[in-house]
């Protein structure tokens, strides 16, 4: 069985309360107000009670107060994953991408996502999806462009002749 924690002793039950009332943040409300239920005595059952959570989380909300006070029971942002290209790896794509295909050493004559996931890994040993490679070139600022496909053996003096000659309205 492990030792229960006890809670710093630098507040007490009427200044989390206050603190609780003043707060612009639920969850640091409810889990002061938890907090304020231990000082004053309650056991951890019931501050779990008030807080609507398990015994863990109240043991987690105490460490957190041990070691933050009361801005450490604020519910933050997650970091979310990291980029798997680093900032070398991204100037050398922005540069493949300026530069172009070589069909000889790329053996590509247009860029696309998949050419360009498929030069990621022969380069660097990155394995990207079609997908994260679009949100990659995206965030460097790069537009998505494709050529106006024209028909190798597509004659200019037949277009001419075919275009509509009506006056305009």
């Amino acid at each position: 069985m492990s030792k229960a924690v006890d809670l710093r002793e630098d507040f007490d039950a009427d200044t989390l309360r206050r603190l609780a009332r003043k707060s612009r943040d639920a969850g640091q409300s409810r889990r002061l107000l938890a907090l304020a239920a231990i000082y004053e005595g309650g056991s951890r059952t019931q501050a779990s009670r008030i807080g609507a959570v398990g015994l863990q989380t109240v043991r987690d909300w105490v460490l957190a107060f041990n070691a933050a006070g009361p801005d450490g029971l604020i519910e933050r942002k997650k970091p979310g994953p990291r980029f798997k290209l680093d900032a070398a790896q991204r100037q050398a794509l922005a540069v493949a991408i300026e530069e172009g295909p070589d069909l000889q050493r790329d053996g590509v004559v247009r860029w696309r996502l998949k050419d360009l996931a498929a030069w990621l890994f022969a380069r660097f040993g990155v394995s990207l999806d079609e997908s994260s490679v679009g949100r990659e070139v995206k965030r460097m600022g790069y537009a998505k462009l494709s050529a106006r496909p024209r028909h190798h053996q597509q004659d200019p003096a037949a277009l001419t002749a075919f275009k509509k000659t009506s006056p305009p309205a």
